[in-house]
């Protein structure tokens, strides 16, 4: 069975740091691009950032980009979201999600998610 679990929010103040990491198992890790979304009350969930399987391509949302790094680790079968500099409005719940290809369809599949709030 495909799980994903999130670790390592808390509460942080602004301008600190967290590491956010996704342990997966249950399918292919090295052969799936793996995705950090992030959802605040009230707001659409948001794509945050994205690495490909070998981790060798990463993306980010605007929001974030020269504050988070996404990376992998697939002898882990595990992500990592570092994230400095945080801000008030990075305040979320963050999940790893990771979307899988059969012959006939594409599921998604999404870990518990981890709290993130940055306040003072």
């Amino acid at each position: 069975q495909v799980q994903l679990v999130e670790s390592g929010g808390g509460l942080v103040q602004p301008g600190g740091s967290l590491r956010l990491s996704c342990a997966a198992s249950g399918f292919t890790f090295s052969s799936y691009a793996i995705r950090w979304y992030r959802q605040a009350p009230g707001k659409e969930r948001e794509l945050v950032a994205s690495v490909t399987s070998a981790g060798g391509t990463t993306t980010y949302a605007d929001s974030v980009k020269g504050r988070f790094t996404i990376s992998r680790d697939n002898a882990k079968n595990s992500v990592y979201l570092q994230m400095n500099s945080l801000k008030p409005e990075d305040t979320a719940v963050y999940y790893c999600n990771v979307e899988l290809v059969g012959l006939m369809n594409k599921r998604n599949y999404w870990g518990q998610g981890t709290q993130v709030t940055v306040s003072s």
